[in-house]
């Protein structure tokens, strides 16, 4: 055991114990974990901004390219994702970045983190 960290063994019945990490302040330490070491880091996509109409709420289109599952042809595939733009930067055309994040809405798993290109 090093001198930072004590583990504190505390009796809750008489067939359990409980060990709870303690760092130097006795503080117990928390064990989740931040944003930037997740175990699965957040999806990030780039896509079109298809329509802008509702408020605080993008729609984009995503395209993925895949290889058919029998021919092995290249596919095109075109997906739309509700994101959510909170300061109404976006407007339709915009090249955006957008990454996945907890249910906001009924349709919205994303947010917007930049607008990659301004439409012309």
């Amino acid at each position: 055991m090093s001198d930072e960290t004590n583990d504190e063994t505390f009796d809750v019945s008489n067939d359990v114990t409980l060990e709870v990490p303690v760092d130097a302040t006795n503080n117990v330490t928390n064990n989740a974990s931040n944003s930037e070491t997740r175990s699965n880091p957040r999806k990030v996509r780039e896509g079109v901004v298809v329509s802008d109409k509702m408020n605080s709420t993008l729609v984009v289109a995503v395209n993925e390219r895949v290889s058919h599952a029998r021919y092995g042809k290249t596919v095109q595939r075109t997906k739309k994702l509700y994101v959510h733009d909170e300061k109404n930067e976006a407007k339709v055309g915009d090249k955006v970045r957008v990454q996945e994040t907890r249910p906001l809405s009924k349709l919205k798993r994303w947010r917007l983190t930049e607008i990659v290109e301004r439409a012309r």
